[in-house]
């Protein structure tokens, strides 16, 4: 499966892990960042989310210092649902309930071993639909 990733300078580290823990799992895109420079966020998030928007990956993995910033500028984006996940059963939710297809970051805030965890589950986790598909289609702003 293809999923296309990026990150600031904040989630540098951690993106460069995660590419090497799941390399035999996932077939990353890395977007960059490259290097521990300082960058904007929101140029690499606006990279990650318009393949999703546009098709050519179904996921994508964002990392900053919080995931707040990444997280809000994804989800600018028609048919994107970025979800801030801090913990394996949050990824879990975010897939099985609101069929996110961004999956958030923290990286100030988790250890290798966890964000490991929230990657697994969050590919791990199919959407549930049923009544969830009937709250997901309602969140674009077309369906007002």
């Amino acid at each position: 499966m293809e999923v296309a990733i990026g990150s600031d300078h904040a989630g540098f580290g951690l993106k460069s892990h995660l590419m090497e823990q799941f390399v035999s799992q996932l077939s990353l895109i890395d977007l960059g960042t490259h290097g521990p420079e300082s960058v904007d966020y929101p140029d690499y998030a606006h990279k990650v989310a318009a393949m999703v928007e546009n098709g050519e990956v179904p996921y994508g993995i964002l990392i900053c210092g919080s995931a707040n910033g990444v997280c809000i500028t994804a989800n600018k984006h028609q048919g994107v649902r970025a979800a801030l996940c801090w913990n394996p059963e949050i990824a879990r939710l975010a897939r099985a309930h609101n069929n996110a297809n961004i999956l958030c970051l923290p990286a100030r805030y988790l250890d290798t071993h966890t964000a490991n965890a929230i990657v697994a589950a969050f590919f791990e986790e199919p959407f549930d639909g049923g009544r969830h598909a009937r709250r997901v289609d309602k969140i674009p702003l077309a369906h007002r």
